[in-house]
């Protein structure tokens, strides 16, 4: 089955305004460059994932992007997540995908393995694959098959949200968790999480992934730039 992965990507200046309780602005627009890094290298590396889709008004991906193969739609709106999707489910439909995984551009432990996993297991069903955020309650990833399955809704709530649309629309839901799509970072206390996570021993931890986002919190802790364990 064709499968886009889309990724959503908000301009790095309006990007992670939360984690400007816990860091400060230049280490916030670092972060969030270097986690879509991570990110576009992750799907890059899926095999299953013909073509990554990147929905952005950002100019300063453009050159990642492109170094992945990526197809770029422009958002110059920047109107939200879940109408940034919707973008790039229309360029998906126009290029012949049968299906989609969106996912979010600050899940940098994402991991090419899982995303096989995940992505094997509905290889050949129709219908809306939901994964949480850590909490339970968010979306993190967003598998549609087909791409129009049903309308992404990101935002609070809405992973219940989301299967309560599959289940309007006739179609089966599914709730998946694999590990390294569980953790998305907005505030500080997500932050720690990350950084004990990469420093654990692991196949998915410290000797894989998130290489750009573990290179600028090292710098940051050596610098003593950024507290960790800082407010959500």
């Amino acid at each position: 089955m064709r499968t886009a992965a889309i990724l959503p990507v908000k301009r790095f200046a309006r990007a992670k305004q939360r984690l400007g309780r816990s860091v400060d602005d230049g280490l916030r627009l670092e972060l969030a460059r270097a986690m879509v890094c991570d990110v576009l290298l992750a799907l890059a590396q899926t095999r299953a994932i013909e073509r990554t889709i990147v929905v952005t008004g950002e100019r300063g991906v453009l050159a990642q992007a492109g170094a992945q193969g990526a197809i770029v739609v422009e958002d110059d709106a920047e109107s939200g997540q879940s109408q940034a999707a919707a973008l790039g489910v229309r360029r998906a439909l126009a290029e012949g995908f049968e299906r989609v995984l969106c996912v979010p551009g600050d899940c940098p432990a994402l991991h090419p393995a899982e995303l096989e996993r995940l992505l094997a297991a509905g290889a050949d069903a129709r219908g809306v694959v939901i994964v949480p955020d850590r909490h339970g309650t968010g979306t993190n990833g967003l598998l549609l098959s087909p791409p129009d399955a049903i309308a992404p809704s990101f935002g609070p709530g809405s992973c219940e949200r989301h299967i309560a649309l599959a289940l309007d629309a006739g179609m089966v839901a599914r709730v998946q968790r694999p590990r390294s799509l569980l953790l998305d970072i907005d505030t500080g206390e997500d932050l720690a999480v990350l950084r004990e996570r990469l420093s654990a021993d692991g196949p998915l931890t410290a000797g894989a992934g998130a290489r750009r986002t573990r290179a600028v919190l090292d710098t940051a802790r050596a610098g003593t730039a950024v507290s960790l364990a800082g407010g959500a």
